[in-house]
């Protein structure tokens, strides 16, 4: 059965037994053999082992006597390495050996065959494959384990197969001594050099302070010569200014009195005058070239002109007298007023320069070369004073969006109208009717010119050909400053008519946003009527979508000051807050957040948790219960406030939740502040949150009463359980006793009696 079961198997055949010689004994087994030479080959094994042991303790003995340990693990490397050679030499000898068996069989030597034999025997039958792979690995494995724990006897200050770290060697006490004083000597060499290098580093930043000092002190030097060089050069000197504040000085007491001693630039009185001063200024801007090219003096015309001409020069005169040195100004961060600074710092700025350049009267020699507007072209200096005056208005402007669009459009004009007076000087140039390009002389000269520039410059077409040189040339000149300036003034409207409705913009987008969301997951059409609705109200209520992205801009101080002024007097009427910290208050209306309700929109619902308190900024909410919410219990208005009780109230018990439900009536605007805010806030005010705690506790005991009574009520019966029923038979005999026999028998007694 079991030769059945091999050959199924496929396991080879044990070689044929050999014939035993009567009278002998019986061989031993070859495998007796190689046990004994290797028991042979252990004994020695053991003995070289106990002999490097009693060695290597010999050995670390010493090394610890002479303090030389490093050389010692040097040592050890070095046997371990020889241990590996010897061991790779042996397995070589062995697989030579091997590889001559093999080639001697194949060759067929018997001799050498028998001594294979005896070296290596055959190897063993093997019946199943996975076991004898099972059993090579685990022979393995404890060899493995056997070189490890032999290492590990060989040298006992091993622990594991990994390489241990070097151990501490055990210095002598002159040596330790020796060792110290050494780190001691670097040490202070050490800190020696550090001292020096700190040392020169301060002297080279002594030599560089010094350098600066020198420099400093030459470039001031500089400056006080500059200073005198600039006070020899002055346009009026000293002597100048003394003699003219000697005749303002009455002017200028009697306009202290109206004015004060100095004016805020923003002050609406001085944004008046400014407009003054811009209507004089324009007078001269567009008329002086109008009257230069157009025949618009005469004896009959020139007495009117000379009285504009006085009036703009006293205003003129009179903002550089009166007003311009009363204005306040900025130093260091001080707004000052005195009168004599703000006077000393308009005569030192450029702009009085400039003034007085144009109000110098050119106009006095007409009365010797004839009478002009070309003496007046100083006058269009002071344009600054026409940049100060629109960015002044743009500042006190609701809208300034409008006025700007009004000052694009009057530069355009005002370009027409210089190309007007160019055209008709070119016309008297060329000879007014001599060429059909040129004007004809029929009409009004000016509307006629303005006309030519508009078409012209505006590129509209149209235009007579251009016959000479000069005239191509000209109607060339035209078209190219007509391109450029037109399109820059185009461009500039653009700009200024974009950011006049960039916030309308903004909010076009975002609801178109919204809407593109709300139809790409099928919303239904009645929340995405409400969403839209919001919107349109949000934004005509506010301006804007978010309040917090335009206060979030501003300083502290700025958000601080808006905050008071809208909601710190309804805070002050809460009864919760009276009592408490004003700091408090205003730290608490800078967490307040604004929330649009939509008419019908539940604010708070009863059962929900409290996390909030409500102040209605505009519109109402309404205190509804009952069946469908249909009973209005109480409607609370603008300045109103509800929740605020439970602020205060833990979530033990419940005592946090929703007593009522709360709906807005119409659109209402609400501020909201949240627990969590008012409880980081009275982190910092300990006194007011003690006041908070009382008067929360007497409000809740104010509200409690009849919740109480039904809380004993319930104690009780939880306690005792409630009243069973009485049984049918006993309310029978009951109503009998009532109003039945026992009645109507005493009632016959009585009647007999």
């Amino acid at each position: 059965m079991f030769s059945r079961l091999k050959k199924l198997i496929g396991a080879p055949e044990p070689p044929p037994a050999q014939d035993v010689v009567p009278g002998s004994p019986p061989a031993p087994p070859a495998q007796e053999e190689p046990s004994k030479d290797q028991k042979g080959r252990e004994q020695p094994k053991k003995e070289d082992g106990k002999k490097e042991e009693k060695q290597e303790d010999k050995s670390t003995g010493e090394e610890v006597k002479e303090e030389k340990q490093r050389e010692g693990t040097k040592d050890c490397e070095i046997k371990e390495v020889r241990m590996e050679e010897e061991k790779k030499e042996e397995q070589t000898k062995e697989e030579n050996l091997k590889e001559a068996c093999d080639s001697k069989i194949r060759r067929g030597d018997k001799e050498l065959i028998g001594v294979c034999d005896e070296e290596a025997p055959p190897p063993p039958v093997v019946y199943s494959r996975h076991t004898d792979d099972t059993l090579r690995a685990m022979i393995k494995n404890l060899r493995d384990r056997l070189e490890v724990l032999r290492e590990k006897a060989i040298d006992p200050y091993s622990t594991s197969p990994e390489i241990s770290p070097p151990v501490t060697p055990v210095l002598r006490k002159d040596d330790y001594i020796r060792i110290k004083e050494e780190r001691r000597i670097a040490k202070e060499e050490e800190d020696k050099m550090k001292a020096e290098e700190a040392a020169r580093k301060a002297e080279e930043k002594k030599k560089k302070d010094e350098e600066k000092r020198l420099e400093a002190e030459k470039k001031a030097e500089e400056e006080r010569l500059a200073e005198e060089l600039r006070k020899k050069k002055k346009i009026l000197p000293d002597d100048v200014f003394f003699f003219l504040n000697f005749l303002i000085h009455p002017i200028e007491n009697a306009m202290d009195d109206v004015l004060g001693s100095t004016i805020d630039p923003l002050d609406l009185r001085y944004i008046a005058w400014l407009a003054v001063v811009s209507v004089t200024y324009n007078y001269n801007i567009w008329f002086c070239p109008a009257r230069l090219a157009f025949p618009f003096h005469s004896q009959t015309n020139n007495i009117y002109w000379i009285v504009c001409d006085i009036l703009s020069d006293l205003v003129t005169v009179a903002d550089v007298i009166i007003w311009q040195p009363r204005l306040q100004f900025v130093k260091a961060g001080d707004v000052i007023k005195d009168r004599a600074l703000t006077k000393m710092h308009y005569r030192k700025s450029t702009r009085f320069k400039t003034d007085i350049i144009s109000i110098i009267p050119f106009d006095l020699l007409s009365l010797h070369f004839g009478f002009s507007s070309i003496y007046r072209l100083n006058r269009i200096l002071r344009i600054e004073s026409f940049f100060e005056f629109s960015d002044r208005l743009e500042n006190v402007m609701s809208k300034a969006y409008i006025w700007r669009v009004a000052r694009t459009t009057g530069y355009l004009l005002f370009m027409l109208h210089l190309n007007a007076c160019a055209y008709f000087v070119a016309s008297v140039h060329q000879g007014v009717g001599s060429t059909t390009w040129v004007y004809d002389g029929n009409g009004t000269a000016y509307i006629r010119c303005y006309y030519y520039a508009v078409r012209s410059l505006i590129n509209i077409g149209g235009l007579p050909e251009p016959i000479t040189t000069f005239e191509i040339t000209f109607q060339m000149s035209n078209f190219f400053i007509g391109v450029f300036v037109f399109s820059s003034l185009i461009g500039q409207m653009r700009d200024v008519i974009g950011a006049a409705t960039a916030s309308q913009a903004y909010y076009r987008a975002s609801m178109d946003g919204c809407v593109a969301y709300m139809n790409t997951y099928a919303i239904p059409r009645y929340v995405q009527n409400r969403v839209r609705t919001w919107y349109n109200y949000t934004w005509a209520a506010q301006g804007m979508l978010d309040e917090s992205e335009l206060l979030d801009k501003m300083p502290l101080v700025m958000r601080t000051a808006i905050a008071v002024d809208i909601n710190l007097a309804t805070f002050q009427k809460i009864a919760l807050f009276q009592g408490c910290d004003r700091q408090m208050l205003v730290d608490m209306l800078l967490r307040l957040k604004s929330i649009v309700y939509l008419p019908g929109d539940f604010v708070v619902k009863k059962g929900d948790i409290g996390k909030e308190m409500y102040i209605i900024k505009s519109g109402a909410v309404q205190v509804v219960g009952g069946p469908d919410n249909s009973i209005v219990f109480v409607t609370l208005k603008a300045g109103s406030v509800f929740g605020e009780i439970s602020l205060l109230q833990s979530a033990k018990d419940g005592g946090n939740r929703r007593t009522a439900n709360v709906k807005a009536h119409g659109f209402a605007n609400l501020f909201v502040l949240e627990k969590k805010d008012l409880f980081d806030i009275l982190v910092h005010y300990p006194e007011s949150q003690k006041v908070l705690a009382r008067k929360g506790r007497k409000l809740v005991k104010a509200k409690a009463p009849a919740a109480g009574k039904d809380e004993n009520k319930a104690k009780g019966l939880t306690l005792f359980g409630p009243k069973p029923p009485t049984p049918k038979f006993f309310r029978a005999f009951g109503n009998l006793c009532k109003g039945g026999i026992l009645e109507k028998l005493k009632k016959s007694a009585e009647e007999q009696k």
